[in-house]
Formats: C-alpha cells, structure tokens, sequence
C-alpha cells in the first residue's frame, strides 16, 4: 500500500474539501490525516491530506485524474507526494558548527527522514566530520572579489545533487538577491531572536550585558531582504541574572538546533504554505517525532 500526501492553497470557495474527499474516495484512497486552514484576511485556502492509495494508484496517475478538479478551483499549489521518498537536502555551514552536528546526528539516528546530498563551506573546519558521514563535502572560500564566481559554483553542486532544499546551518554569508529568488521557498534559515536589537559579534554577549531574560531562535525561508523571510518556527528559553554569558551562548545553541529541526520537519513534509510575508504551518501528526519535537 503507498502512502502519499496532497497540499493544495487556492482561493477561497465553496467545496474544496469535499471535492478533494470525494476524488480521494473515487480513486480507492483512504485519508489518514488532514489539516486545513481558510484565510479569512487574504482569502486564501490551504489543506494538506495524507492518505493511503488501497488500490496501488500511482501520483502520476492521481495527479492527471486531479486535474480538472485543480483546473475548476484554480489552485495555485497543488503538489502530491510519496511519503516513502526522502526529500534531498544541501546543507550549508561556515565556523558555529552546532545545528550542522546536530542535523547530523538526527539524520543518522533516522530522526531526520531525508537524504543528504551535499555540504558546502566557506571554511574546512568540518570537512572530516561531514566525510566520516559519506556525505561529499564541498569547500568554496568566499571573499567580496570572488563572490559571484562563488555563488556560481554553489548553485552548480545544488543543480547537480538535484536537491530540493538547501539547509543554512549557521551559513554566515549574505546571499545574493539572485540565489534568493532563483531558490524562493527552497532556503531555510537560523539565526537568534535578538534582532534587530543585538547586530554584529557576540550577541548573546550584548544580550547578557543588557540583562535580557529571553533567549530565543527563529528559523526561515530565505529571502532577499536579510533576516526577514517568511517564519517558520520560532522557541525561547528563559535566563536568570544567575547566569554567565557562556551560559547565553550554550542555551542559545540548543534552541537554535530545535527550532531549525523542526522547521525541517515542517518543510520536508509539505506541511508549510508560503502566505503573503509569512507562513501556514500544519502541526504535526499526533504520535509521530516531529511532534514530539513540538513539546
């Protein structure tokens, strides 16, 4: 039995839903979870099915039996899935190598349900970490003569790995307004929660300074404007005047490797809808790991 799974955004309008059952239920497939979300301020309609296919239907022959039903609401999204294919990924890190080790180990584990294709750095600091793992490690050094050349062959070992998501692990490079639009709703980002207040070196260390009693993590989709895409997911962890600045840093870390896994785990199973400047995103289904991750 195949599982697959159906996003759909289009406008909204009168029996969506029930036209999406009944085509499920026509061609022998059985739905195992369902979310949906209608938009009242943008008119915007979203849902995401699972379901299984009972009489062996495969997605090309859903997908050219959907069209017309696609066609009749004018869905600008309409993507189905096997569940069984793991989503290719490229992860990208400079020097904080925290959410790279961690994605790592969620991967390894099984935790992480994707497929690894590549790791690019500007630096080597973790070439023999990521090689250990069998995963083919790319080092381009980036400088403000070399940028574009850069780029380039970045998008190049995208192209060829056939990835269908690059992961910024703590990335410290600015990318271009080119990469970002040619990867739209492809990128996604972590940094600290503390902007704008805290810009530069050592936040955590102006955050300590400050007496902030917050520490939090935002991940998002990379756009052109810095700092300031689509969010996906976001956590905090609250501090004490009791703590070091060596303290800040360490539990900033943590929520930074949580809120980016999750995140993650949104994408890679279609359960996030870009909406204007931000995001629907579908909880989990009950019982499984990423909503353990939830909390």
């Amino acid at each position: 039995m195949s599982k697959f799974s159906l996003r759909v955004k289009c406008k909204t309008a009168r029996g969506i839903v029930a036209a999406i059952s009944t085509f499920l239920a026509d061609n022998g497939c059985n739905i195992t979870d369902a979310a949906q979300y209608d938009d009242m301020e943008t008119q915007n309609f979203f849902i995401r099915v699972s379901f299984d296919s009972e009489q062996g239907k495969t997605l090309e022959q859903l997908e050219k039996t959907f069209a017309p039903i696609a066609e009749r609401f004018e869905m600008s999204v309409v993507e189905f899935r096997d569940e069984s294919e793991k989503m290719k990924v490229v992860l990208m890190v400079s020097r904080f190598g925290h959410c790279l080790n961690d994605l790592l180990y969620r991967w390894r584990i099984g935790a992480l349900p994707i497929d690894i294709v590549g790791v690019i750095s500007n630096h080597h600091d973790y070439q023999k970490v990521v090689v250990n793992h069998d995963i083919p490690f790319h080092h381009i050094k980036v400088t403000k003569e070399n940028k574009v050349e850069a780029e380039r062959r970045q998008m190049e070992i995208i192209e060829d790995s056939g990835a269908e998501l690059i992961v910024l692990a703590r990335y410290m490079q600015v990318l271009s307004d080119a990469m970002c639009k040619t990867y739209s709703g492809r990128i996604i980002n972590i940094h600290h929660s503390f902007l704008p207040s805290f810009k530069g070196a050592n936040p955590y260390k102006q955050a300590f300074e400050r007496g902030v009693k917050l520490i939090g993590a935002t991940s998002h989709y990379v756009t052109a404007d810095l700092d300031e895409g689509p969010i996906i997911e976001q956590d905090i962890i609250r501090v004490t005047h009791a703590q070091s600045s060596a303290d800040y840093v360490s539990l900033g870390r943590d929520v930074e490797t949580q809120v980016l896994a999750r995140a993650i785990h949104a994408h890679i199973h279609g359960r996030v809808f870009l909406n204007g400047p931000k995001t629907v995103v579908f909880p989990p289904s009950p019982g499984s790991y990423a909503s353990a991750l939830m909390g």
